[in-house]
């Protein structure tokens, strides 16, 4: 950890080690997969899938790696990444489809569940489609999953499903219940669900990054509102996170991870240095700050040295020490909100991770 220095929104600010900052912390060593397992991603072509694939198959040297997704482009792009891993495998199919979750299903022993319509203003301007893939899909995952033998399932989130203001959220909030819940709707000895929830991810498809690295030079960066606040986390720090959740899980818990916070001023400062800004206004269903535990999950919530764990209060699984394990309670009214983090990226670290991965921005 580096030093901290006051910095605006009036938390402290980190003065970070270089970044990517932190590792899992010792309790979260251990192999959460066996070896020569097989393995399914749902919306595996994504910009999660871009890293998990290859530190899966180097990490965990799985028999198979099942890429499931409806993009058949993107399926045949990355085919040529990997096509000639005997490991990678590709099928074409949606979490609508009940019966080819079915299928793909078989003989798979882990599952990551990443496909998601997850664009807020794509959600709120086509809530059906949303509410298919989000919660009907997860639904169908969850059936196959218990009904196929899968021994455990983790699913990725985001910070929009806490206290959510939009379509997005709500579906995604939805989700991680029926996640949860899937635990005790499969019984005894039955397949193991948790959920990973994690904020802004750096330099992905469609991010704030390689937007603004996208425009014209001379072109004013468009700003929704320069209080806003953003976590910061990289794709690596993700898989590594559900690599975690795997290795501790007991079943119903929510992972999130410790990340650092920033303003969009000073993503935008970072991103190119001496631009001239506009504010825009915020966009329809966008919050001013990020929150991925709220006042309502502090009764629940546990503390560890990378991350914390929201247990569920049903059959008083948040009691339970095995679930718990070494976690401190947070304290009453606690929430995780990015503009009270105590943990903030300064500009030049983002600029020196903009530098170091100036080929990938935006391609992932």
């Amino acid at each position: 950890m580096g030093a901290f220095a006051r910095g605006e929104c009036g938390a402290r600010r980190l003065i970070p080690p270089a970044f990517p900052a932190r590792t899992l912390e010792t309790d979260m060593t251990g192999d959460p997969m066996e070896k020569n397992a097989s393995i399914l991603l749902t919306g595996g072509t994504g910009s999660f899938g871009s890293h998990f694939v290859p530190m899966t198959l180097e990490k965990y040297d799985p028999a198979r790696l099942i890429i499931y997704s409806r993009d058949e482009m993107k399926q045949w792009e990355m085919a040529k990444k990997f096509g000639d891993d005997p490991r990678v495998r590709f099928f074409i199919g949606d979490v609508r489809d009940r019966d080819r979750l079915y299928r793909a299903l078989d003989g798979v022993d882990y599952v990551v569940h990443a496909a998601a319509t997850k664009i807020v203003p794509t959600a709120e301007y086509n809530p059906f489609e949303c509410v298919k893939t989000n919660i009907n899909g997860a639904m169908n995952l969850i059936d196959a999953c218990i009904d196929k033998g899968v021994k455990q399932c983790v699913a990725l989130s985001t910070d929009k499903a806490s206290s959510p203001v939009n379509l997005y959220g709500a579906t995604k909030l939805a989700s991680d219940k029926l996640f949860v819940s899937g635990n005790s709707y499969a019984g005894a000895g039955g397949c193991r669900f948790a959920v990973v929830r994690y904020g802004n991810v750096m330099g992905s498809r469609g991010s704030v990054i390689p937007f603004f690295k996208s425009l014209p030079e001379d072109a004013p960066l468009p700003i929704t509102d320069p209080r806003m606040t953003r976590f910061m986390i990289t794709l690596p720090q993700g898989v590594e996170l559900v690599w975690h959740a795997f290795e501790d899980m007991i079943g119903g818990e929510i992972y999130v991870k410790k990340i650092p916070s920033m303003t969009i001023m000073d993503i935008a400062r970072a991103c190119v240095p001496g631009a001239e800004t506009e504010v825009v206004g915020v966009r329809p269903g966008e919050k001013l700050h990020e929150q991925m535990i709220g006042e309502e999950d502090a009764p629940h919530t546990y503390e560890y040295d990378e991350h914390y764990k929201i247990i569920p209060a049903i059959h008083n699984w948040s009691k339970d020490p095995v679930r718990i394990k070494n976690g401190r309670k947070v304290p009453e009214g606690f929430s995780y909100v990015s503009d009270t983090n105590e943990d903030w990226m300064r500009v030049e670290a983002l600029r020196d991770w903009i530098d170091e991965n100036a080929d990938t921005i935006g391609h992932f």
